[in-house]
């Protein structure tokens, strides 16, 4: 497994914008929106339940965990 390298600073709101587009985009989420008060709520599937995110350190972890669980489903390319 690879160490991923600590982040320099904390994300911004316009990475989490960027990261919750591209999850709705390719279908890896429903829906993610952020909310006036700096929360984001976002949906798996379109019948399921709505999380609430804290802020942007949020979106980008979640956007980790989809990216970890899409690499390790698909069959290695070789």
């Amino acid at each position: 497994m690879h160490s991923r390298p600590s982040r320099p600073s904390e994300p911004t709101v316009a990475e989490a914008d960027a990261w919750a587009y591209v999850l709705v985009r390719r279908q890896l989420l429903h829906a993610a929106v952020r909310t006036p008060f700096g929360q984001w709520l976002v949906q798996d599937q379109r019948d399921g339940p709505v999380r609430v995110l804290a802020g942007p350190a949020d979106v980008v972890a979640l956007a980790a965990t989809i990216q970890q669980r899409t690499r390790s489903t698909r069959p290695e390319s070789r």
